[in-house]
């Protein structure tokens, strides 16, 4: 069964990572997955919204590492369903130094298999699944670290790219 037969599936380790074209916070041309391929690694953290209390700690720890990140040679990108709007504002106010994407109609939060039913107090709703995924210069996925809590994940994603690509 293929990732969009089942989108619930994360893609697995050491396949293509599923490309995108998305809007950022910078209003500058959208961004694709593909342009990074054999420049650098990237990355990709998936988080359901911003300026929350845990997504706005996960945001922060990938801005308080983002030189490391960028010496390890790894792109950070984050992606929510949030607007273009709503991501510039996020990011201006913590001052995040890399592209929020804008995945409004939720498609690659499903390509990710991240877009996911939530049940919060017995209310259900579709959102994303807090999901980080690595992604290797030649474009497949290195590593995924499904259901994120945000405690040291900034550092469990760094030393993995550290010692993995």
């Amino acid at each position: 069964m293929t990732n969009s037969e089942n989108p619930t599936e994360h893609p697995a380790e050491g396949a293509p990572a599923p490309d995108f074209e998305l809007p950022s916070q910078t209003g500058d041309a959208p961004i694709r997955l593909s342009d990074f391929r054999g420049k650098q690694s990237v990355v990709l953290y998936f988080y359901p919204k911003d300026d929350t209390p845990g997504c706005t700690t996960e945001s922060c720890s990938f801005r308080d590492m983002s030189r490391d990140f960028e010496d390890a040679g790894a792109a950070i990108l984050g992606i929510s369903l949030d607007d273009v709007d709503s991501h510039r504002r996020f990011a201006e106010k913590y001052r995040l130094p890399f592209p929020l994407l804008a995945d409004t109609d939720a498609k690659t939060a499903a390509a990710y298999g991240v877009y996911k039913e939530k049940n919060l107090y017995g209310k259900k709703s579709m959102g994303i699944e807090r999901s980080t995924f690595v992604i290797d210069r030649e474009g497949r996925i290195a590593k995924v670290f499904p259901r994120v809590k945000v405690d040291q994940h900034g550092d469990e994603v760094l030393a993995f790219v550290r010692e993995n690509l």
